[in-house]
């Protein structure tokens, strides 16, 4: 049977990579360094299968046809879908035998998601994978959220996606071990006049109600506070889907820093394999 093996979460704005010198050196250094520290936590529970959660930046959807969930199931994934992207191009290897039995698996627990075994991601995948050095370290099985267009998922059905997924894990047959990577947020404004600004307050609230495990708390500020922190703050909606699959394990914040310069409130943090 499959080992769930941790949750991780990482923010994945692309200016780290395109703008590094937007930044002074030592915050720089700081947020690269935890970057490849948050890498070798990751690495160190030796995941054969990473599920990456993220979302899609209307690069395979658009309003014609915009999913709320989306899961791939293909074994290759070519990186990344931006032109602009300061990163190489390369095809990440995928694992589409786990992505059909989770399809399955949703199916079954009453959820409705697509799939897809063509999917071109992007810097929401790529980015935390180039800092973390964990872009060839595991196969990847992509699990896309609409954090982008409204309407958009509930916070409490994230939560209940990320339980759903522990629960597909759990039961896959293979011998392999699995983690699963949240990417995404913190607070952070796109093209809008807030665009710069940083919640840090938001930030610090999300990460301690993360170590608290209430998950009605949790989610009922979610929902209530994240138009306060920028509409790419939607994207904590990946952070419950991991939360929901640690099932009430530890939570440990490893690095935040809010960095106005790269429009967004970084954060790097894991829960334990184990309640």
């Amino acid at each position: 049977m499959a080992e769930f093996v941790g949750a991780f979460a990482a923010s994945h704005t692309p200016v780290m990579l395109n703008l590094p010198q937007a930044v002074g050196d030592e915050v720089r250094d700081r947020v690269y360094t935890a970057f490849r520290q948050f890498g070798t936590a990751i690495a160190a529970s030796r995941p054969d299968i990473l599920v990456v959660v993220s979302d899609d930046h209307l690069h395979n959807f658009f309003l014609d046809n915009f999913p709320a969930f989306c899961i791939g199931a293909g074994n290759r994934y070519p990186v990344p879908a931006e032109h602009w992207l300061n990163a190489p191009k390369l095809d990440l290897a995928g694992d589409a035998g786990f992505g059909a039995h989770l399809l399955g698996e949703a199916l079954s627990a009453d959820f409705d998601p697509s799939f897809s075994m063509h999917l071109t991601l992007d810097h929401g995948v790529l980015t935390p994978l180039l800092l973390a050095g964990l872009e060839h370290k595991a196969r990847i099985v992509p699990l896309l959220i609409n954090c982008v267009q409204p309407p958009l998922p509930t916070m409490r059905r994230c939560l209940m996606w990320g339980r759903m997924l522990r629960s597909a894990i759990d039961s896959y047959p293979e011998d392999v071990r699995v983690a699963v990577l949240a990417t995404g947020g913190i607070s952070h404004d796109v093209a809008t006049p807030r665009m710069g600004m940083v919640n840090e307050a938001f930030d610090r609230e999300f990460l301690r109600l993360l170590a608290c495990g209430d998950e009605n708390d949790l989610a009922h500020f979610s929902a209530q506070n994240v138009n306060q922190a920028g509409n790419g703050a939607e994207e904590i909606r990946n952070w419950l889907v991991a939360q929901g699959a640690a099932r009430g394990a530890a939570f440990r914040s490893h690095f935040y820093e809010a960095v106005p310069d790269w429009y967004t409130g970084i954060a790097l943090a894991s829960w334990e394999a184990r309640p």
